[in-house]
């Protein structure tokens, strides 16, 4: 098993609160090489530079307080609350079904990653989000 599916498939830690999130995005080291990775899109095959990573994280925090209509987070999974090395983030508007009773894997929707992402089998990804990762990418 490769290192980038090893740690997608491995344990995560959920930030259940909003707080959790707004402490944890700090120590994100953004000097690190991290690989922004937008799920169904390209896969990376360089790591983002910081001003890159910094960007992503405001912009995916502004996204994330916008679209997820709950007075919690948990919806952001990484590695290690301390210091991230990989991140998962899920799309507010494709969680799927509660309690796991679907049998289809719910794929996250963006992937912070210090080891070089593999490209992850996803249904389709809405208009909508191709769009905002292509203003991500071209605005950064």
């Amino acid at each position: 098993m490769s290192d980038f599916r090893s740690k997608f498939d491995g344990l995560l830690y959920s930030l259940l609160s909003w707080d959790q999130l707004a402490a944890f995005w700090p120590k994100i080291d953004t000097s690190k090489n991290w690989y922004l990775y937008a799920v169904g899109q390209s896969v990376p095959t360089t790591p983002s530079d910081a001003g890159q990573v910094t960007a992503f994280i405001q912009q995916i925090d502004t996204l994330l307080h916008n679209e997820h209509e709950e007075r919690y987070c948990g919806i952001v999974y990484a590695d290690n609350l301390e210091t991230p090395a990989f991140v998962v983030i899920y799309d507010p508007h494709n969680l799927g079904v509660s309690c796991g009773s679907s049998k289809t894997r719910v794929m996250p929707g963006w992937i912070m990653s210090q080891v070089p992402p593999e490209s992850l089998d996803v249904q389709v990804v809405p208009n909508n989000r191709k769009k905002w990762w292509e203003g991500f990418l071209h605005g950064a």
